[in-house]
């Protein structure tokens, strides 16, 4: 019987694989014909489908960011974070690494030209600067950590959050993808960098830091929103006549 330690672990690599190889292969293997439309749409349902599958098991994280926001947030012991991590981190290099078998089995196959990685300055898709890239990933991050903290809270109606995440990753790419290809995910960047490697994994860091960044950031803004539970109501003192 596996523990559950395990099968957390293996959940997690399996959403995340999922997600690269879904998203990032969308765009490597179909870019041409479904454009920034179809793949921000493949990114959401690879996403929206582990909620789904996965979600009764680890949560469905996929995502080093959200594992250390919701560490943050304290819904996740600390002690579960290595697990998490290095499980979405294997899982997007399986992903990446399937991806290429496919993708370098076609004549003509440059991978010179980006396999879906992320990137800055000349090689943002739309050659925006690196203030623009990191303020990009910050926000976009920051979206999706607010969504899931707001769509998981009690008070939200029970068995719509896989919805709601899944569309809010739809319209981070449709933002993003011209920008920097969209990360918001440093398991999903590094899925990919390590097999473009030269430019890509020189401008990985960004997509390692922003991220965080802007998901701890979503975290401590909806602690100041959040709709309060009846057990956070203090009784009122009653004064004695």
């Amino acid at each position: 019987m596996i523990s559950k330690k395990g099968r957390i672990f293996v959940a997690e690599m399996i959403g995340t694989f999922v997600l690269v190889f879904g998203g990032c292969g969308s765009a490597v293997l179909a870019g041409e014909k479904i454009g920034y439309l179809g793949v921000s749409f493949a990114f959401g349902l690879s996403l929206l489908i582990m909620v789904y599958a996965i979600g009764g098991v680890s949560g469905c994280h996929i995502n080093p960011a959200v594992t250390v926001g919701l560490v943050f947030a304290k819904k996740l012991d600390k002690s579960l974070l290595p697990y998490y991590i290095i499980a979405q981190i294997v899982g997007g290099i399986i992903g990446g690494g399937i991806l290429y078998l496919i993708a370098s089995g076609t004549p003509g196959f440059d991978i010179s030209a980006g396999f879906a990685t992320n990137g800055y300055g000349s090689h943002s898709p739309g050659s925006y600067n690196l203030v623009a890239c990191a303020i990009a990933e910050i926000v976009l991050t920051f979206f999706l950590l607010f969504t899931i903290m707001g769509t998981t809270h009690p008070k939200f109606p029970p068995g719509f959050a896989g919805i709601s995440i899944g569309l809010s990753l739809v319209l981070i790419h449709l933002v993003g993808i011209p920008v920097t290809n969209t990360s918001v995910n440093p398991a999903r960047s590094i899925g990919v960098a390590i097999f473009q490697g030269g430019w890509a994994l020189q401008q990985l860091w960004l997509f390692l830091i922003a991220p965080f960044l802007g998901g701890i950031l979503a975290v401590y803004a909806y602690q100041l929103l959040k709709p309060e539970l009846k057990s956070d109501i203090k009784p009122e003192l009653k004064t004695q006549v």
